[in-house]
């Protein structure tokens, strides 16, 4: 099962960090590229610890959809989300955010599964992998944009 391991450092509180992460609103700016939408579920504001949100987006040439829920969340440091319907075998993506002197740590543990048994290991290795990790990098970007602006108060102060 392949993991991406990815560490961004964001210069502001982690507990603005922590929200951005988990606003539906900024996740769709993010991934407007793909058209992504959330259909059901916690379709804006901020997602909570139990709660689910369905995306509907286009990915590898494919319109796709992904349930996911949160199944665990400590406030401001860390949350987990798992797919519960979507294409993969499995998802499981753990968010960190860890206070540093001059901001915050924001720590990605994004494990995933394909499906199609040594078919999909290979996909994994030849492509998956490195489209998922740079889908991830720029949710970070954008998390870090609006984080280190005033940005942050049009996502959050609603």
């Amino acid at each position: 099962m392949p993991t991406i391991h990815l560490t961004t450092f964001i210069a502001a509180p982690p507990e603005r960090v922590f929200d951005l992460a988990r606003s539906i609103d900024l996740h769709r700016k993010s991934m407007a590229h793909t058209g992504e939408e959330a259909i059901a579920g916690t379709t804006s504001g901020l997602i909570g610890l139990d709660e689910t949100v369905t995306w509907k987006a286009k990915h590898l040439g494919k319109t796709r959809v992904l349930r996911s829920r949160i199944t665990e969340m400590k406030p401001p440091f860390s949350f987990t989300d798992e797919m519960v319907d979507g294409d993969f075998r499995s998802i499981r993506h753990e968010h960190h955010f860890k206070r540093i002197d001059n901001g915050t740590l924001l720590i990605d543990l994004f494990h995933f599964e394909s499906p199609y048994g040594v078919m999909g290991r290979l996909l994994n290795r030849i492509y998956l992998t490195n489209y998922m990790k740079n889908l991830l990098e720029l949710r970070n970007e954008s998390i870090k944009e609006y984080a280190e602006s005033d940005k942050w108060k049009f996502i959050l102060d609603k």
